[in-house]
Formats: C-alpha cells, structure tokens, sequence
C-alpha cells in the first residue's frame, strides 16, 4: 500500500532504483511512483539539501507546528511526510493560500515550491522539534489540502500539540503513526528485514508457521438476545480477517510508501485450483514493476530451479517470465474488456477471462481497470462518471473523500460504528492514495507453472482439510 498519486494508465519509465541522498547529485531524488521528493531526500543529505537550493520541487505530509509572522502575512510550517523523523520547515505567504486551512496540526498538504539556502544567523536559531535545517521550502503553490478540523459537524483533530503519553496514544492507534512514534516502524520494518536477509545468508529453508487455538467448548452468554463478548478474550467480536489492507492504510496516511506481509483467511467455500483458505499477502505502474521484477529476479537468482521446472512441470516456464519481466503490459478498461470478449465466436471458451485475454487476445501481461461500482467494496474511489471505480485487477485507489465513502458504506447497509476509526483517516489529514496486493502463493504458482495452489505452500488449509 504506497502513499501516491491516481490510478494512472501511462506504462511505468524505466527510471532507475530510488538512491540513497548524496551531497554530489544536483538534482533532487523523486519518487518513482508518488510525484514528490520525500523529505529524508532532501534533509537527509550530508549537506542538508543545500545543494538542491533554487530547485522546483513538490513535497507532501503532515502538519507539525505552524508559526505566523509578519503580522499574519506569512506562516513557517514544520512539515513530516514519514520518511523521516526530521521534519522540513516551509514557509507559506498568506497571498499563496489562506493560512487558516493549512495551520493546524495534523492537516495533510501537498506543496509546490522552491528550495532556499537558509542563512547561518538562521540555522542557529532554535526550531521547533529542536532540528536545526540548512534549507527551508518558499512555497508557490499549494496542491492539496486534507483539513482536520470541521467545526460544522462539532470535529476536532484527537492528537493535541501537548506531549502524548504511550497510554494516551494506544486510544487511536490509527493516528499514533502520524506522531513522533513513526520511527517505531521503520525500525520494525529494517529489522525484519534484517532478519529475514540474515537467515537467508544461513542457508535455512523457511517455514511459515503459526498456531491458531481455539477453545471449542467455551460457550458465550447472551444478553438482551445477542451474543455478549465481554467475557471473550478480547472482551468484542473477533473475526480472522481476508486482509490487512483497511489496517496498513493507517501506516500509507502517515509514513508514504508501506507494504504489509502476513497470512489472511478467506472462508468462501472454494476448492477451485487457485484458492485457499489461508494465504500470503503482499497505482498500476507500480504493480506492474513488481511483478516484473519478481519475474526476472527469478531469472537471475534461481535459474537452475526453473530449469527443473521446465524440465519435469511446465516446459514454458521460463519463456513467460522472460516475455512478463520485458513486456509493457497491456491496460483495457473494464467495460472494453468486456465487449472484446462478447466478439469472441470459439466453439470452446474454457478458459477464465482473464486468461483468455492475456494468452489469446494480447498474448501478454493485461491489467484490467476502472471496474463497475456495484462489484466493488465501499473504499474504492468512486469514478467522476458515478459508475465505475478507481480499480485495477490487483487492487485500487481509495476513496479519501469523507463523504463519498460514508454514503458507500451507507449504501452497502454497512454499520458505521465498527469503520470509525477507518473514516477517521479520511476526517482528518485526509490523502490521495492507492495500493495493490498480490497473493504470494499465486505468484509462486504463476512462475512454476504447476497447476495446483496448494501444491505451492508447505501446508496447504482448504474447505474440508487442515492436517497440519
């Protein structure tokens, strides 16, 4: 789940991998996939971005602190996008935008502007969250703005300027990343990542493993006619989820660029080919990059694997990573689609549509977009037509609009309650963002050509089996 822009249809440049900031490059480093230069790419260079100075850039996040001065006629923002625990200061005249919509704490902008080489008198000067920078953002324009106070429907941004205790902070978790508690996850996330390169290194296989205990005779009491949870585990209703995805936007609306890899369940009674019941997780361009890479990573790192399964499984195996890792991916809309394949006049039309476009009609990787809204969940943005969504094969782009996504979930007979902490997002500091998934046992399946999902995973949990 990235931080970015809208669902794009333009095939991804081969631009190549994000670097780490040096005092060297004249140029600032953008995002590939969200148009902007994150901050670390700016304050984290051993200059201190002062060799970017005079250069046009944009910058997106969240509001700090807000200082006026000269009267009211300009405001320095301290600004944090999550990329780093730093923030950027920025300075916004009052003839740019109405400084009382992008003041208060925890309002998401999206900022053009030109960066400036702050004086030594200046650097010295103590700053808010105690950073002292080499170079300040003259903002030009403002792109976007995601208020956090609606004083019309009695709503006020949770998360005071006041120092917040840890117990404070466990009442709204799904803010808490937007807090000086980010650099907690990015040290999880190298940590695990660490772990996981090390263990590699060792040569040990790994096994996915994890115990779910029941206890089949616990009984529950009802009160008034409904089940009463108070004396249940987590003392509510708890259900294993098909995603973490509604979760891991709480992390993309505060820290950009995030992912999330873990095992989800599905109940569907399926025993379909390419279904299970517990499975592995993880903007079109940027979907369409992953897979590719993961194609020819392949390629490159277990060659003599994909041999032995051309070999003894699928003697094409190898030639459709090769032609999916060097192919631009073709891109049709969902209604397009569709009256392609009405044409379609085979006696035999076994396969799966999407199969049957990919493998016949373009005989390569499609990505199918913009599907009808009746078919969708609520958190899909909804188009400008009012039919189809902001959607792809793999996943969408989510409604950040408050009042869009209410009247979906309204529509769809969803209680509000449960979703507050989710329309939250949306309420205050609210972002334009999108995300994919890909379920990593189909990706194993797709690349070894075997023609069964649960021959891919060490312990395969389907409708009727679960041995291990």
């Amino acid at each position: 789940m990235a931080q970015t822009t809208p669902l794009t249809t333009k095939p991804p440049a081969a631009t190549p991998a994000e670097t780490l900031p040096s005092s060297s490059s004249s140029s600032a480093i953008w995002s590939e996939f969200s148009k902007r230069v994150l901050i670390k790419n700016i304050i984290g260079r051993p200059d201190g971005g002062v060799g970017l100075a005079g250069e046009k850039i944009k910058v997106g996040g969240w509001v700090k602190t807000r200082r006026k001065q000269g009267k009211g006629s300009f405001a320095f923002l301290e600004l944090n996008d999550g990329s780093s625990p730093a923030n950027l200061q920025v300075i916004v005249d009052s003839s740019v935008v109405e400084l009382s919509q992008i003041g208060a704490t925890g309002t998401c902008v999206f900022l053009e502007g030109v960066l400036k080489k702050l004086p030594e008198r200046t650097k010295q000067k103590k700053l808010p969250e105690g950073t002292k920078q080499s170079v300040e953002l003259g903002v030009e324009q403002v792109l976007e703005i995601g208020g956090v106070d609606h004083p019309a429907a009695n709503l006020k941004y949770p998360l005071p300027k006041t120092k917040l205790t840890l117990e404070f902070l466990r009442d709204y978790l799904h803010l808490t990343p937007r807090t000086n508690m980010q650099p907690i996850n990015s040290l999880r996330s190298m940590d695990s990542l660490t772990f996981r390169h090390l263990l590699s290194q060792l040569l040990i296989t790994e096994k996915l493993g994890k115990e779910l205990k029941e206890n089949p005779g616990m009984r529950l009491p009802q009160k008034d006619g409904k089940l009463d949870y108070s004396s249940d585990f987590f003392a509510r209703q708890a259900c294993l989820t098909v995603s973490g995805q509604l979760q891991v936007e709480t992390l993309a609306c505060a820290l950009g660029n995030v992912y999330t890899f873990g095992p989800t369940f599905r109940a569907e009674h399926s025993h379909t080919s390419r279904h299970l019941a517990e499975f592995w997780m993880d903007d079109m361009n940027c979907a369409e990059a992953h897979v590719k890479f993961l194609s020819q990573w392949l390629l490159d790192n277990c060659l003599d694997d994909m041999q032995f399964m051309v070999k003894n499984f699928d003697k094409t195996a190898i030639d459709r990573l090769k032609l999916v890792s060097s192919t631009p991916f073709e891109r049709i809309t969902y209604t397009d689609a569709v009256a392609l394949l009405e044409k379609v006049t085979e006696n035999k039309f076994e396969k799966a549509h999407e199969r049957y476009l990919t493998e016949v009609i373009f005989k390569k990787p499609a990505i199918v977009y913009n599907y009808p809204k009746g078919i969708k969940p609520f958190y899909m943005r909804l188009n400008d037509d009012d039919k189809a969504v902001a959607a792809m094969d793999v996943e969408s782009q989510r409604e950040e609009r408050y009042h869009v996504i209410e009247k979906r979930m309204l529509d769809q007979g969803l209680p509000l309650d449960p979703y507050q902490w989710y329309l939250d997002l949306r309420r205050y500091g609210t972002v334009k963002h999108s995300g994919f998934g890909l379920g990593f046992e189909r990706m194993v399946l797709f690349a070894t050509g075997l023609d069964n999902i649960r021959d891919v995973i060490p312990f395969p949990r389907y409708p009727g089996k679960a041995i291990l």
